[in-house]
């Protein structure tokens, strides 16, 4: 069960998301505040673990709120506005709904928030559901449509602060979506994927040759980062004859 508080200066706005709450059967209402400061005395006092947070509030918006807060619950804005989709992902937040919310779009959110408190408090599973691959696919976003990534066809990930770069063997360019290079590093099979620099994630599967410092995938150089060295060197010697 998710103790949650919805945070909204829309009276109706608040009620919606109180009777999306009360829907879903994992999700208990702990408050709901029409302004963000009432939030911080409720947040210190309860056990809350999810945040229903509409961002352009009077005083003290959302994303003021997160940022002030020491300890932070998992967060879901609600919002009208898109253009604060790009802070968000800085920010760590579950998921970004925009108004008008569907309750389907609603439930897929909360299911997300569901899942990572389970991985989150339950260390000794998360390495091996990580490691999982339910599909051989995901979808992202990009240019207003929700492209399918086959984990196959990937060659390495470029990160470019709130975007990264999809390179693929099926596509001449590269797939670009609003989403950071530590998410997708979470998201993605353990076994199959790994970080080798700061900017990059690889395909194990793809990897042509390597130096100490440099990884090659096709004639694509891929540095290693010092942080990174002694990873890819495991798997070298776990892999090589």
């Amino acid at each position: 069960m998710l103790n949650c508080i919805a945070i909204d200066d829309e009276p109706l706005a608040l009620d919606l998301i109180e009777e999306f709450i009360n829907k879903v059967s994992f999700l208990n209402i702990v408050s709901k505040c029409n302004r963000a400061i009432e939030a911080i005395e409720i947040i210190q006092k309860n056990k809350v673990d999810l945040i229903f947070l509409d961002i352009q509030m009077p005083d003290i918006n959302g994303i003021q709120l997160l940022k002030s807060i020491k300890y932070k619950p998992m967060v879901i804005f609600t919002t009208a506005f898109e253009q604060y989709a790009l802070e968000s992902y800085d920010l760590d937040v579950i998921d970004y709904l925009l108004k008008p919310i569907p309750f389907d779009r609603f439930v897929k959110a909360a299911n997300k928030a569901m899942e990572y408190h389970h991985l989150r408090n339950n260390p000794q599973t998360t390495s091996a559901q990580l490691t999982e691959k339910p599909n051989d696919f995901f979808f992202v976003k990009s240019e207003y449509q929700n492209v399918k990534i086959n984990y196959l066809d990937i060659l390495y990930i470029e990160g470019l602060k709130d975007y990264v770069k999809i390179h693929l063997s099926s596509k001449d360019k590269p797939i670009l979506t609003l989403l950071s290079l530590k998410y997708l590093e979470e998201k993605l099979p353990t076994a199959d994927f790994i970080r080798v620099h700061r900017s990059y994630i690889i395909s194990i599967n793809k990897i042509d040759a390597l130096t100490k410092s440099i990884i090659y995938i096709g004639e694509k150089e891929i540095p290693i980062g010092e942080l990174h060295i002694d990873n890819v060197l495991k798997i070298l010697n776990h892999t090589k004859l």
